[in-house]
């Protein structure tokens, strides 16, 4: 045992170090926060897949925080709700940059929700990381603007891209499309490239239609995709009308050989449980699946969001939004990191000359501030029965891209059915 002298000294010792770790921690965060400041979904129709990114923003900024911060100071996130409606957005950045005085903005979720801030953006010479906005700088083309949606050089195309593909390979090959399109900026972008891909692949398109975002009968517009008669049908639809969209479709019987393609919304926990069987034998767009090479970055985070979403009131799993908000800010904080400054001329410089390692794959960035290779997926719907968990494979099916491929196609639609 030892002296009580020797006790002594070994408590005082170490309490000094204890109150040294601590003041050296409280030093390493004694500056002003490095504010970040966005819109996000948090009502109205995309708020199922805003509440997920914005669960795994706060899980980066409270890990950042428990190491210290970046360049010695705290981050803070300062965030409004923009209701799921881009009128909202430009009034949104604006209070963030001169009300608030935040030093960094990036994006909220959804294309339509991106596009409206480009203007303020560009006005204020801000670096602008968006997540999940399609082609939303082609008609800027804004140097300081970074993409995180894994659609590739060809952003239009990539989202369909698969779709076509998967029908091709089919014998007989499919000869026509049908193409039906909310009237909004993402599914017009997303039936656009859809456009173009059927016109390089010498497909007949005869039917191509837009439908107001408000409509909320979806029967004319199946019923007129039933008298086309294409053999394949592609659907660019934002979340309520892909619901709507898939109910009206079974109701009526409509079977075509393909249906799908670019639905934005069926990826969340909230969707497919409304839905439930009524997805079986759809083809639809994925940008993440949790197979085990996947997960295995990826798990970790994961495990946290899904421990506190329930407390939180989001998507039990967080696929498809919450991977994507926690990695989207973590690549603006090893930027940070990496440009030693919260300058974003330095930022941007930086996030064009490195390739960025995340929790939901690799990328790097060319022409227009998107990524370089697509990591776009087509994803089958099979075998879904009450009560469904959607926690792993065994409902979905990759069918590309081929290198990601995880089985075959059911084909036609009817035979999953």
């Amino acid at each position: 045992m030892l002296p009580l002298k020797t006790l002594a000294r070994f408590a005082a010792g170490a309490a000094a170090a204890v109150l040294a770790l601590t003041l050296n921690f409280a030093s390493a965060q004694s500056g002003e926060p490095i504010k970040i400041g966005f819109g996000m979904a948090l009502t109205g129709p995309l708020a199922a897949n805003g509440k997920q990114a914005l669960l795994g923003m706060k899980i980066w900024e409270e890990e950042t925080n428990s190491k210290g911060g970046l360049l010695g100071r705290p981050v803070k996130l300062v965030f409004y709700d923009d209701q799921s409606n881009p009128s909202t957005v430009p009034g949104i950045y604006t209070k963030l940059l001169d009300v608030d005085k935040v030093e960094l903005v990036v994006g909220g979720y959804a294309t339509n929700m991106v596009a409206p801030a480009m203007p303020v953006v560009m006005q204020k010479n801000k670096t602008f990381i968006s997540l999940f906005a399609l082609d939303v700088n082609d008609e800027f083309k804004y140097p300081k603007y970074f993409a995180v949606l894994p659609t590739g050089p060809k952003t239009k195309e990539s989202f369909t891209e698969g779709f076509f593909q998967i029908g091709l390979a089919q014998n007989p090959k499919p000869t026509t499309v049908a193409l039906a399109a909310e009237d909004a900026e993402f599914s017009r972008n997303a039936c656009e490239g859809a456009r173009a891909n059927a016109k390089t692949l010498g497909l007949k398109i005869v039917y191509d239609k837009t439908y107001p975002p408000a409509t909320t009968d979806f029967s004319p517009i199946v019923r007129a995709l039933q008298q086309a008669n294409a053999d394949m049908v592609v659907i660019c639809s934002y979340p309520l009308s892909s619901v709507g969209m898939m109910q009206t479709v079974n109701e009526l019987n409509y079977k075509p050989k393909m249906i799908g393609g670019a639905m934005v919304g069926l990826q969340a926990t909230v969707f497919k449980n409304r839905l439930g069987a009524k997805l079986n034998g759809l083809i639809n767009y994925e940008t993440w699946v949790p197979t085990e090479k996947a997960l295995a970055p990826a798990a970790e985070f994961f495990k946290k969001y899904q421990a506190r979403a329930g407390a939180e009131g989001v998507d039990p799993l967080g696929y498809y939004l919450g991977g994507w908000g926690y990695a989207y800010i973590n690549m603006l904080g090893e930027a940070i990191a990496g440009s030693k400054s919260v300058d974003d001329d330095k930022i941007a410089d930086w996030l064009r000359k490195n390739t960025h390692k995340t929790i939901m794959g690799d990328w790097s960035y060319g022409a227009k501030g998107e990524w370089t290779k697509s990591g776009m997926m087509q994803v089958q719907y099979h075998d879904i029965k009450e009560g469904e968990t959607w926690k792993g494979m065994n409902y979905q099916t990759v069918l590309s891209p081929p290198h990601l491929k995880t089985g075959e196609v059911i084909y036609p639609y009817e035979k999953a059915k």
